[in-house]
């Protein structure tokens, strides 16, 4: 929320020599969070004035329109002679009233303006458009043509409220009150101590018989709809200067002056109105919920299909707005500079109330984020809307010379004014600060509520403040306006020695690892759409689809929180690629989430002492299992080509190498297997599995993914990937990292060659040289592989391994070692059916 603190002091006495730092200071101190001050026009320096174009000469032999202008200034080029300028905009004639910018000036960004010649003329200064003066877009994008009364010399920088300070304001969801001019003002008043001028309380006449039919067939939807009809309105009406700038300055674009006053009224308000060309609307207007199938035109031009639960506003046709969001292009405010005939002249003013949940569900359904629909699921002042109506009404009539019908039509379903009971002393027992009662009782009554009682406070809640709903929220509205920062600091004293536990001292181990094996970490958010899984290749069996849903996600387009760490990871890549960086090596450690098989309601835990034990754990049961994965994706080159060597690319191997990686941080042994699973290449995926209690457990996959998981991804070819379970991998390792041992005896080393079917598992025949080798075994490494039907027999390989014999105790003699591999070769043919090549 954009909010002038020239607007503000209207509501608002604030001292004369407060800047908006100071206020800024102030509203923060409250609990509000001001981002940033912009200082407009502190760089503009005149002389800026209204001149009058008297003659146009049209330059020829240029690429683009160039004009030549004289221009009256008046007295402000201390000569009174007509100043030559030259110019390129076409949306000015003689006559105009223009804004002249004359040399020995300054616009925003330090511009300075001297006399120069161009085009084969000498221009003295400029003729100004709202972009060269920092005003922001006026839907022109052309020069400003001011009002034909506009008085030649004036001072425009004074006409056109350049020099201005602006409260950028980050408004929170509970404090849809503060999405106004009002609300921060009311804010302000409270923080300076200072009485508050409420725009919001002027007189409104009583609904009678004879306003614009209503009919409200959705009370929940719509509690109150108030209808006010102006008639008359002249066609050539204008916007005037200051009503430009003020929607200018808080962000808003002008469009015409009926739309202007609507959107000008909102922003002091906080209530969204809208204006309906009467001539247009057929019958009796209508509130209810759309009909299934059901379109609307919205003032977009987009064609939506509505939902049965959004609610919309009718006439006898049909729908003609989608309520609270947006209005139809069937009822449209005509705009008189493109066809003055048919401008609007009479317009129907809606100001009403709208539930805060069906316009948020609509606005998300449609994609379509409004000022309004931002301002109504945030909550609106109900008790507001009639006020709005007649400020909206007098403008009107102030500016476009309307009349007011006498008809006022307010249809409002009957409610009751929130009221909450609370102990007088229940924000000194939250903050640890005794406020005392007449501090809370003052604080309440400063923030509009009415309260009663005294040990005991009956507290009526503002209609302004649909957030206030329990006795937590009174508290903090004592303790912010108290000031946070005069809360005691209190800092926790953890006991010494514990330090990181366990699981975060494997998981900093892995990040090293990974990283000094050359990935890049790239945590991504923990949300997906169900769409992916089909683009994975997941079987519609896998418990992988099983996940839990969010009811209120971020992205309607990703509901569901993650079962596994590619789809993020996985995105990383493709943006990156796409992006020009086509060497990839990514990793991500993090929680999924899978639903446990019995759902329950979790418990609410109380805040005001330490929770049980009990409660915890029925907390964390009702909780979805969340082991922590990590995975890795590659693509491009693994190695790059250089005067060193030809590098190579990333594959299948590289996945696995980092699974192994992972596995010696957990102290685990990690058995690699021929396996087959969703997204990997049936032929290059390798299973990974560990062995705890006895028993072998997969704990994740690794290789190169599949043609058409890449394809429906949009990946780089030969993507590769591995993920695994680091929980189970944990549980499965001895969690203490080993040194390496240093021996002082030299090794002994055997190479031996072993002939094996194609189908065999180089993995198997590995297993199986260690387990016959014994303890000797120092190390084992597969460096060869072989085929040749004519030299080893058709559908056969020969896998070639470095044996690494080593003794703690002692150097081991020829015998010794070449006993330990024939041992080892025998178990190999015996579990394999592998012989010694040759």
């Amino acid at each position: 929320m954009r909010v002038p603190l020239s607007w503000l002091r209207e509501y608002v006495d604030l001292p004369a020599t407060e800047t908006g730092r100071d206020v800024q200071a102030k509203l923060i101190s409250a609990g509000l969070e001001v981002e940033t001050v912009e200082q407009l026009g502190a760089d503009v320096k005149g002389p800026l004035v209204v001149g009058q174009v008297l003659t146009i000469e049209e330059l020829e032999g240029f690429k683009k329109p160039i004009r030549f202008c004289t221009v009256d200034v008046g007295q402000a080029n201390g000569t009174g002679e007509p100043q030559e300028i030259v110019c390129g905009a076409r949306n000015f004639a003689v006559g105009d009233k223009v804004v002249v910018v004359l040399p020995g000036a300054t616009l925003p960004g330090g511009f300075s303006i001297s006399a120069r010649k161009t085009y084969g003329k000498v221009s003295h200064g400029m003729i100004c458009s709202t972009d060269e003066l920092g005003m922001g877009d006026d839907g022109t994008h052309g020069i400003i043509v001011l009002p034909p009364e506009t008085e030649v010399g004036k001072d425009a920088i004074e006409l056109l409220e350049l020099v201005d300070e602006v409260l950028d304001i980050a408004v929170t969801a509970n404090r849809g009150d503060c999405l106004s001019i009002r609300g921060v003002a009311r804010e302000t008043a409270i923080a300076y101590g200072l009485p508050l001028r409420d725009p919001a309380l002027i007189d409104v006449p009583a609904p009678n018989a004879y306003g614009y039919p209503v009919q409200v067939a959705d009370p929940f939807g719509c509690d109150r709809f108030t209808a006010r009809t102006v008639t008359g309105l002249r066609p050539e009406a204008r916007s005037p200067i200051w009503l430009q700038r003020r929607l200018q300055k808080v962000g808003m674009r002008p469009i015409s002056l009926a739309v202007d006053v609507t959107n000008y009224v909102m922003m002091e308000l906080g209530q969204p109105l809208h204006a309906y060309d009467r001539r247009l609307v057929q019958g009796t207007i209508g509130v209810r919920r759309a009909q299934e199938g059901e379109k609307l035109v919205t003032l977009d031009g987009v064609e939506r299909k509505l939902h049965a639960e959004d609610l919309v506003i009718t006439d006898e046709r049909g729908p003609i707005g989608l309520a609270g969001v947006m209005g139809g292009a069937n009822t449209e405010i005509a705009d008189h500079t493109e066809d003055v005939e048919n401008a609007t002249t009479d317009v129907v003013i809606e100001a009403a109330h709208f539930n805060a949940v069906s316009i948020a569900r609509t606005a998300r359904r449609h994609k379509l984020l409004s000022e309004a629909s931002r301002r109504f699921e945030r909550g609106v002042d109900p008790q507001a809307a009639a006020a709005a109506a007649q400020r909206t009404v007098d403008l009107l009539v102030l500016l476009a010379g309307g009349t007011a019908e006498a008809g006022v039509t307010e249809v409002i379903a009957p409610s009751a004014p929130h009221t909450i009971t609370v102990p007088a002393d229940h924000p000194d027992k939250v903050a640890g600060v005794a406020y005392g009662r007449e501090t809370v009782v003052r604080r309440l009554q400063e923030v509009g509520c009415d309260v009663y009682g005294q040990d005991e406070l009956i507290v009526t809640v503002p209609s302004w403040r649909p957030d206030l709903t329990d006795p937590n929220d009174l508290a903090e509205e004592v303790i912010r306006l108290e000031g946070y920062e005069n809360l005691p600091s209190t800092l926790p004293r953890p006991p010494a020695g514990r330090g990181l536990t366990g699981r975060q001292r494997l998981h900093r181990r892995i990040g090293r690892a990974l990283a000094g094996a050359g990935y890049v970490e790239a945590p991504n958010y923990p949300f997906v759409g169900e769409q992916v899984f089909d683009q994975l290749g997941l079987a519609a069996e896998d418990p992988a689809r099983r996940v839990v849903k969010l009811v209120n996600p971020l992205s309607d387009e990703e509901p569901a929180l993650r079962t596994t760490l590619l789809p993020g990871l996985l995105g990383a890549l493709r943006r990156n690629d796409g992006r020009g960086s086509h060497d990839l090596a990514l990793f991500e450690t993090g929680l999924v989430f899978h639903p446990r098989e019995e759902r329950r309601a979790a418990v609410h835990l109380p805040v005001d002492r330490r929770p049980t034990d009990e409660e915890i754990a029925a907390l964390n049961a009702a909780l979805p299992e969340q082991p922590r994965h990590a995975a890795v994706v590659l693509a491009g080159a693994r190695e790059q080509a250089g005067w060193w060597g030809k590098g190579r690319p990333a594959d299948w191997a590289d996945a696995i190498e980092a699974a192994r990686t992972i596995a010696r941080e957990a102290g685990a042994e990690l058995v690699v297997r021929k396996g087959q699973y969703g997204p990997w290449h049936p032929g290059r995926c390798a299973e990974l599995i560990v062995v705890a209690d006895g028993a072998e457990r997969v704990v994740g996959h690794a290789g190169e993914l599949h043609p058409r998981v890449l394809k429906a991804l949009g990946l780089p070819e030969r993507t590769c990937a591995m993920e695994l379970n680091l929980d189970a991998l944990e549980e499965a390792g001895d969690g203490v990292p080993m040194a390496p041992g240093i021996s002082t005896f030299p090794v002994a080393t055997q190479d031996v060659a072993l002939v094996v079917d194609k189908p065999v598992p180089a993995a198997e025949v590995e297993a199986a040289l260690r387990a016959g080798a014994g303890e000797l075994l120092e190390s084992i490494r597969l460096f060869d592989v072989y085929e040749n039907a004519e030299q080893l027999g058709e559908g056969r390989k020969s896998l070639a391994y470095a044996l690494r014999f080593r003794a703690p105790d002692r150097t081991l003699t020829v015998d010794e070692a070449s006993a330990a591999r024939d041992a080892a070769v025998a178990l190999a043919g015996e579990r394999t059916g592998a012989v010694l090549r040759g």
